[in-house]
């Protein structure tokens, strides 16, 4: 069986990537720490073409060498912005219409698997940083809350794995793919 070539798989450009029809979904992180983590995040968010990620609090922001090596260049197809606080980023995407799910273990969560997109609704994903999670503040001010379930001795994944685990989840669900 021979490998596919990058021509095999007829991948856009930036900029028509940057124009075509994206996953609504907005990345919304909660003070990640690792710029690596960030550019996984972005190759990630490049990947599911998802519409935007959000960079809140201590998450560091394009343009680094350090995201750049992960990103491979997402860090430039890939809508993004910042906001000092997560809230801010939730305030503003919920008055844009999203719905707001957090993904993190707690009390009455759903299981992944469970979850289905609604056609028409707008995500904001909010994924936690690396040591505390999502922020209770913001859990608490979450619509939807969504739980990877795990059979393991450990009681987390990393925040690139969950993140991809979910986008996945939902971009194989996801009714449609639209313009956001």
């Amino acid at each position: 069986m021979k490998k596919k070539s990058i021509w095999d798989m007829g991948r856009l450009s930036t900029e028509e990537f940057r124009r075509a029809d994206k996953l609504p979904v907005v990345v919304v992180l909660d003070n990640v720490r690792s710029l690596n983590n960030i550019g996984s995040l972005f190759r990630t968010a490049d990947c599911f073409a998802v519409a935007g990620i959000a960079l809140c609090g201590i998450s560091a922001t394009p343009p680094s060498p350090e995201i750049h090596k992960t990103a491979l260049g997402a860090e430039d197809s890939v809508a993004w912005s910042y906001y000092p606080r997560t809230a801010d980023a939730i305030a503003d995407l919920r008055s844009r219409g999203y719905s707001i799910i957090c993904l993190e273990q707690v009390m009455g969560s759903v299981a992944l698997q469970d979850f289905r997109p609604k056609k028409g609704t707008c995500y904001a994903l909010v994924l936690g940083n690396e040591v505390d999670g999502v922020d209770q503040a913001i859990v608490d001010a979450a619509d939807i809350w969504l739980e990877i379930p795990q059979s393991g001795t450990k009681h987390s994944l990393n925040v690139t794995i969950s993140a991809s685990i979910a986008l996945w989840h939902i971009y194989s669900h996801s009714p449609i793919i639209g313009t956001v």
